[in-house]
C-alpha cells in the first residue's frame, strides 16, 4: 500500500512539472510572436515619407445626434419656392429674346414690328413649410407678393409643382399657398411659441441664396421683438441661427422638432447674416393660417385708437398723466368704439379684461382676437382719474380702411394670349433663309411670353417649330391643329430649329414638358 501511494505521488509530481513547462513554453512563444508583430507594425509606421508616422482611421464616435434627428424628420416638409413676377420694361429697352442668339434681336424687332417696350420676368427665391398632407404650405407674403407664377420644389422629388395662393396677411407677412400632388406630402408639426425661452436651442431651415435643404443652428436671442413700431401685429422671435436671403418663409424649429416660428427678416448692414434674424411666432401664425384657409382673409378686431409703444415707455410721461404703467392713446378714430365711449388723446389704457397693460401686444392681441361684435372691459386714466368702460369690438378694416388689404383691379391692354405662351407666324422661304434654317418648313416663334410654359422649357424668339409630338408641322394650320389636341397633364415634345447666322448646318433641338392646367 505504501509503495502504491509513492508511485501515485511520483506520477502527480511529474504531471505538474510537465504542465508548468508547457505554460512557460507557451508564454515564451507568445512573447516572441508579439515582438515580431510589434516590430513589423513599427516598420510599417516608419514607412511614411520623411519619417512621419502614417495616420490610421479611428473607429467612428457617435456624437450628439439631436440636430441630425430633427433635420431628418422635418427636412422633407421644407420646400423651395421660386416665383416669377412680370414687370413692364422701360421705354427704349429691348424685347426679351430668351435663350436665342442676340444677333437676331434687331432683325426680329423689325420683321415682326415689335415695339421697344414690353414685359420681362423677374425671378426670386424663398422657402416654405408644408403643414397639411394635402399640400397647404406656410410662407411669407413678401416671398410670393405680386408673383405671376409660383413653383414649389420638394427635396428628393423631381417634380416642380405650380402653387396657387390661398390667402395673405400683410400685417404679419404670412401667406398660405397650396400645391396639388398625387400623394400625401410630408408635414411639419407646429408647436406653441409661448413655451420658448431666451437661450433655447433652435434650428432654421430653408434655401438661403438658393441652396436647398440648408439647416443652421442657434439660440433664441429675444422674444416679443418689434422692428417697426407702426406694425402692431409684427412681434418677432429673435434668433442668432443663420438666416439669409432665401430663408424667408422657412421654419424655425425647437429641439422637440416643432415649428415655433416662420423665418421672416434679418437685420443687416449688407445682404448677409450678422447674427440677428427674426421669425413670426407660431401662435400668431396658427391664428392667421386658420382664418386664411377658412375665409381667405384675416379679420381683426379694433377699438379705434392708435399709439406708439416707444413713447408710452417714458416713465416721466406716465407719471405726468397719472398712470403707473400702460399705453398712451395718441389718436382716436371718429365714430369708433373708443370715440363713442369718450376716450381722448392723452388717456392711458392700463387694463383690458382685468389684465394689466405693459406693452402694445398686451393691448392689441386681446382686442384683435375678440370676435367682431363682442365686448371688452377697458380701464384707463383720464385727467388723472381712473375710469372703466365696456367697448364693443369693431372690424379693424372698417375703422382703418386706408390700411385694409384690398385687391385693386388693374385692367391693362387686351392681349391675345399665346398657346402655352407661344406666339407664332408662318415661316416663309425668305424668312427661313434669313434666320439660317435652310429649306425647313414649319412655323416661327415671334414672341415667348414671360413666365410661361414655353419659356420654362426653353423656347425663344426665332425658333422654328418642325414637329409637335412627332407630327410634322408644315404650316400655321398644322400648328393650330396639333396644339388644339394637347390636354392638361399630357406630355408634349417639340422638335425645333434655333436661328443661326449661316445655312451651313441646321441645329435640331428637342423641347419637352407636361402641359400645365389653365391658370
Amino acid at each position: 500500500m505504501a509503495i502504491q501511494f509513492l508511485e501515485l505521488y511520483s506520477w502527480i509530481r511529474r504531471r505538474k512539472i510537465f504542465a508548468t513547462l508547457l505554460v512557460v513554453v507557451t508564454l515564451g512563444i507568445g512573447i516572441v510572436i508579439g515582438t515580431v508583430i510589434s516590430g513589423r507594425a513599427m516598420a510599417t509606421h516608419d514607412q511614411g515619407a520623411n519619417g512621419a508616422s502614417l495616420l490610421a482611421i479611428p473607429d467612428p464616435v457617435t456624437l450628439s445626434n439631436g440636430f441630425a434627428t430633427i433635420s431628418k424628420k422635418l427636412g422633407p416638409a421644407v420646400v423651395n419656392i421660386s416665383t416669377t413676377q412680370i414687370i413692364e420694361k422701360p421705354k427704349g429697352s429691348k424685347k426679351p429674346h430668351g435663350s436665342g442668339d442676340p444677333s437676331f434681336q434687331d432683325f426680329f424687332d423689325r420683321f415682326f414690328d415689335t415695339p421697344d417696350t414690353g414685359q420681362d420676368a423677374e425671378k426670386s427665391l424663398g422657402s416654405g413649410v408644408i403643414v397639411n398632407k394635402n399640400g397647404f404650405i406656410l410662407t411669407n407674403d413678401h416671398v410670393i407678393d405680386q408673383a405671376t407664377k409660383i413653383q414649389v420644389a420638394i427635396d428628393g422629388d423631381p417634380n416642380h409643382y405650380n402653387a396657387r395662393v390661398v390667402g395673405i396677411d400683410k400685417d404679419t407677412d404670412i401667406a398660405v399657398i397650396k400645391i396639388d400632388a398625387s400623394h400625401d406630402l410630408p408635414v411639419a408639426k407646429l408647436g406653441n411659441s409661448d413655451g420658448v425661452q431666451v437661450g433655447d436651442w433652435v434650428l432654421a431651415f430653408g434655401s438661403p441664396f438658393g441652396l436647398n435643404s440648408t439647416v443652421t443652428a442657434g439660440i433664441i436671442s429675444a422674444k416679443d421683438r418689434s422692428m417697426n413700431g407702426d406694425r402692431q401685429f409684427q412681434r418677432f422671435i429673435q434668433t442668432d441661427a443663420a438666416i439669409n436671403p432665401g430663408n424667408s418663409g422657412g421654419p424655425l424649429v425647437n429641439m422637440a422638432g416643432e415649428v415655433i416660428g416662420i423665418n421672416t427678416a434679418i437685420y443687416t448692414g449688407g445682404r448677409g447674416f450678422e447674427g440677428v434674424g427674426f421669425a413670426m411666432p407660431s401662435n400668431a401664425v396658427i391664428g392667421v393660417y386658420n382664418q386664411l384657409i377658412t375665409n381667405g382673409k384675416v379679420t381683426r378686431g379694433s377699438i379705434g385708437i392708435t399709439f406708439q409703444e416707444e413713447r408710452s415707455n417714458n416713465p416721466v410721461l406716465l407719471k405726468e398723466l397719472g398712470a403707473p404703467y400702460g399705453i398712451v392713446v395718441e389718436a382716436v378714430e371718429p365714430n369708433s368704439p373708443s370715440d363713442k365711449a369718450g376716450l381722448q388723446p392723452g388717456d392711458v389704457i392700463t387694463e383690458i379684461n382685468g389684465q394689466p397693460i405693459h406693452t402694445g401686444a398686451d393691448l392689441v392681441n386681446p382686442i384683435a382676437q375678440t370676435a367682431i361684435g363682442q365686448s371688452v372691459q377697458i380701464r384707463f386714466v383720464h385727467a388723472l382719474q381712473a375710469k372703466n368702460v365696456t367697448l364693443t369690438v369693431a372690424d379693424r378694416s372698417k375703422i382703418f380702411p386706408q390700411t385694409a388689404q384690398t385687391e385693386e383691379d388693374q385692367p391693362g391692354e387686351e392681349q391675345t394670349p399665346g398657346e402655352l405662351g407661344l406666339h407664332v407666324e408662318e415661316l416663309t422661304p425668305d424668312l427661313a433663309h434669313r434666320v439660317g434654317v435652310g429649306k425647313l418648313t414649319g412655323v416661327i416663334v415671334s414672341e415667348v411670353e414671360p413666365a410661361s410654359f414655353a419659356e420654362d422649357i426653353g423656347f425663344a424668339r426665332g425658333f422654328v417649330i418642325i414637329e409637335i409630338n412627332h407630327t410634322p408641322i408644315n404650316s400655321l394650320a398644322d400648328y393650330r391643329r396639333e396644339m388644339a389636341k394637347l390636354k392638361p397633364g399630357q406630355d408634349v415634345l417639340f422638335k425645333v430649329a434655333p436661328p443661326r447666322a449661316s445655312n451651313d448646318r441646321v441645329l435640331t433641338v428637342f423641347l419637352a414638358g407636361v402641359v400645365p392646367a389653365a391658370q
